[in-house]
């Protein structure tokens, strides 16, 4: 049974949405290089005062960097977040802000006075998310929503959920975020997947280009409806690169169970193996 999300922050022309990125990377590169477009619309259509933004990262660029992500020669050795959220801010005259940390537990009670209401995170590694998972269902945290970006060689996903804290109320409509419908997604135990080569030629035949860039942009176009509409019905997609098909994720109650009794009977499986 398919249902519709709406939207649970109040609409205040006079305050902007805050939101914090969590990696600078591939994905979290392109989708903050695109939100000073999310940022102006909302303005234009009077529902909020626009984006606050804090981009965290503790890497550096490196020379490989610069094949799949908007970094140049000259911003080797720099901070990546640093780097970008200068460039924006120049560009745009915006006053976002760059965290050039890695992100812990404790990170929410630091970074922002309040929580923000939109936290994307953007990592690799399944304990980094586990972190931010932990972070976000924290008693005192009051984070809205939280959207996942993640992908492999040749397809990827992105997920909005909104994590079971302070604020979000266990309901059968809280839309599941994407460590409830995948808990493989934090399982560090599992073992992580190779990280990019620091070879130019080895990291683009590990990751397709553009990938990064599809994901960021269909998900930018989902938060685009929910801003303005103050409505969804679906809170993520996939995408397959081979196949140039995005596939929505529906917003239905129904699959979500199926989905987690699935994932716990693959997670029964391997031990069993």
């Amino acid at each position: 049974m398919r249902i519709e999300h709406v939207l649970s922050l109040r609409a205040d022309a006079r305050r902007p949405v805050r939101v914090l990125v969590v990696g600078a990377g591939g994905t979290g590169s392109a989708i903050t290089m695109g939100m000073p477009y999310l940022d102006q619309a909302l303005r234009v259509w009077g529902r909020f005062a626009g984006l606050d933004v804090v981009l965290m990262d503790a890497d550096t660029v490196s020379e490989t960097n610069c094949i799949r992500q908007p970094f140049s020669i000259s911003d080797i050795g720099q901070n990546k977040a640093t780097v970008l959220i200068n460039r924006i801010n120049l560009f745009w005259g915006t006053r976002w802000r760059s965290e050039p940390a890695y992100f812990g537990e404790r990170t929410l009670d630091r970074v922002n006075d309040t929580s923000p209401d939109l936290l994307i995170g953007c990592v690799d590694t399944r304990a980094a998310r586990s972190i931010i998972a932990q972070a976000l269902t924290n008693t005192r945290n009051r984070t809205a929503y939280w959207l996942d970006l993640g992908n492999n060689a040749a397809s990827g996903q992105f997920v909005l959920g909104q994590p079971l804290n302070a604020r979000n109320r266990r309901k059968a409509g809280r839309l599941r975020t994407v460590s409830e419908l995948y808990p493989e997604i934090i399982n560090a135990e599992a073992g992580e997947d190779p990280l990019p080569s620091c070879s130019a030629v080895q990291a683009l035949d590990r990751q397709e280009p553009f990938i990064n860039q599809t994901l960021a942009s269909a998900a930018l176009a989902m938060l685009a409806r929910l801003f303005r509409y103050g409505r969804l019905t679906h809170h993520g997609g996939f995408f397959n690169a081979q196949t140039s098909q995005m596939s929505a994720l529906p917003i239905d109650p129904q699959l979500w169970s199926k989905t987690k009794r699935r994932a716990r009977q693959v997670t029964t499986s391997a031990k069993r193996d």
